[in-house]
């Protein structure tokens, strides 16, 4: 589904140049009205007449001239009363979200009244739409036959619920009461999934279904959930087949793509195809402090990159079985099951690249009970490329230099984390169940400007992760990646409580406890035993000397 085309007559291409007055401000802001999806507004001059150039600042504060740019989400109509309409998507460049509200600022600079150059700012701002769906309409439940049917949900969804979910719903059809409308529908789960069903009337011609994949191509767990006839249904985690991630204010943004492979038929003289041109933009934001979907944006993406720009970055993160990483667990030994504080060798490694410049940056590594980046507990192993200094037992970082016997060393990071179990927080006892780790992640040339490289030792050691995340990592697209299976811990009791100190010991004055309850019950085992053999030697000798005793 494209961006939407906005009602406005679209007359000026070039950059917004109009003439406002000396009072205070140039301009006045009215009809301000907001949709699900953008800012609508109108701009309109005062009486005294004075150049001047809006502009909008990007999230960085940087301004660009408004003008028509549907790759950034901005349309601009004059009016004859020399008025502007202005029309700013929220999924365009100039927005970012911020305590549950959409925000743009509006840059004027021009001539005052006395002659010198005056600029100033106004912000707009409009609530975030809560996420809801759009029920589809009649005529695109009924152009769907039951034998074409694929289920929406599960059979035990109400209607309510199946509205929600964007469905149709027949309460007379056992097989599929809720299922799919004649359309694209996508949603975000609050498990952390892309959802996402795609009818072959998304296009016309109609599309060949068998020739739609995610922009990663995979395969396994990122190909297909099911299809039938008339449909082709993904279901996958946030943190698999290529998606990417950035965070911006309060949110945390993952988007994916589709599209479909055209079969392109070759002469001498030329080459054709008769398959629709098919690319979708599937964009999840989270809130993230309750990690619950907030928004969904389907879309069509801007016109192709440069050159020059890099493609989709595909990673993959593998547990070596030693230190070595000379060989891999592989699907069916998960999970692998460890004793609690062993060693568990991780790698992350970029695939399909032959670059040799090309440099794999870590930003941050967590580990959840799940395959669901979002769930909640979560441990963090490595913060803005280093290791979380909150841990007694640091991750430790392994340096993959050019005597690794790799082709592309840069292309590899590898790091050891100290198995660990999760720990239920009021009640402290030990959860079991898996632990899976997540990365996100960049590729990056090495430059001036650039190094590509981490260095850990100037992060402060009382920096929160928040604080992390901000100095750390730009508002760019990062990759996540989650590993091919879970860890789990070996343990003969699973109910232990564990009772936390008031305040953690460096690392260098931890004390093994194990080691340290065997040294006591050893040494009052030996007390016990020499105390035991002093009365029994006193006794024996009283018995000697008993028959030795003469009365008065």
């Amino acid at each position: 589904m494209p961006f939407r085309e906005f009602g406005f007559l679209i007359l000026l291409l070039g950059a917004v140049q109009v003439c406002f007055s000396d009072a205070g401000t140039f301009w006045e802001t009215a009809f301000l009205n907001c949709d699900d999806k953008s800012f609508s507004f109108l701009l309109r001059p005062r009486p005294k007449v004075f150049s001047s150039v809006i502009r909008l600042l990007d999230p960085e504060g940087k301004p660009h001239t408004l003008k028509n740019d549907s790759s950034c989400g901005t349309s601009v109509a004059p009016n004859p009363d020399g008025s502007v309409a202005a029309n700013v998507t929220f999924a365009g460049c100039y927005t970012k979200a911020q305590d549950s509200s959409y925000r743009t600022t509006i840059h004027i600079e021009g001539l005052g009244a006395d002659g010198r150059m005056t600029s100033y700012k106004e912000e707009l701002s409009c609530p975030e739409p809560p996420l809801a769906l759009d029920t589809p309409s009649p005529s695109l439940c009924s152009a769907i036959a039951a034998p074409d049917r694929l289920l929406c949900g599960t059979h035990q969804v109400r209607q309510a619920e199946c509205a929600g979910l964007g469905c149709c719903y027949s309460p007379t059809d056992r097989v599929a009461p809720c299922y799919y409308a004649n359309k694209v529908t996508a949603r975000c789960t609050p498990d952390g999934q892309f959802s996402i069903a795609i009818s072959r009337n998304a296009t016309r011609p109609q599309l060949s279904l068998e020739s739609v994949h995610l922009l990663s191509n995979q395969g396994g767990r990122c190909a297909p959930a099911s299809s039938n006839n008339m449909f082709v249904l993904f279901q996958f985690p946030l943190s698999a087949c290529g998606t990417t991630f950035k965070e911006s204010g309060n949110r945390q943004v993952y988007e994916n793509e589709l599209l479909a492979d055209r079969q392109v038929l070759v002469s001498q003289s030329g080459s054709i195809t008769r398959d629709s041109d098919f690319r979708l933009t599937v964009r999840c934001s989270y809130s993230a402090e309750d990690s619950l979907p907030i928004s969904i944006l389907i879309a069509t993406p801007p016109p192709p990159a440069a050159v020059a720009e890099q493609g989709p970055l595909t990673l993959e993160m593998r547990i070596a079985r030693d230190e070595t990483y000379s060989s891999y667990y592989i699907n069916s030994d998960y999970p692998v099951v460890k004793v609690l504080r062993d060693p568990v060798n991780v790698e992350v490694r970029i695939l399909g690249r032959t670059d040799p410049a090309l440099v794999l940056v870590l930003h941050e590594c967590w580990a959840t009970p799940s395959t669901n980046p979002l769930q909640k507990p979560e441990w963090l192993l490595l913060e803005a490329g280093c290791p979380y200094k909150g841990d007694n037992y640091q991750t430790q970082l392994v340096p993959v230099g050019v005597d690794s016997g790799l082709q592309f060393p840069s292309h590899y990071q590898r790091f050891v984390v100290s198995i660990f179990t999760f720990v239920d927080g009021p009640s402290r006892r030990m959860l079991s169940g898996p632990v899976y780790f997540h990365c996100s992640a960049s590729a990056c040339v090495p430059s001036v400007p650039e190094s590509c490289s981490v260095l850990c030792d100037a992060n402060p050691l009382s920096r929160s992760r928040r604080a992390a995340r901000d100095h750390a990592l730009p508002e760019k697209w990062l990759t996540l990646v989650t590993s091919d299976g879970p860890v789990d811990f070996f343990g003969k009791a699973t109910d232990t409580v564990i009772h936390e100190e008031p305040r953690a010991l460096p690392h260098a004055a931890l004390m093994q406890w194990d080691d340290t309850l065997f040294l006591i019950a050893g040494l009052v085992a030996v007390l016990a035993v020499g105390t035991l053999s002093f009365i029994i030697l006193r006794k024996h000798r009283a018995a000697q000397e008993g028959p030795n005793l003469s009365l008065a």
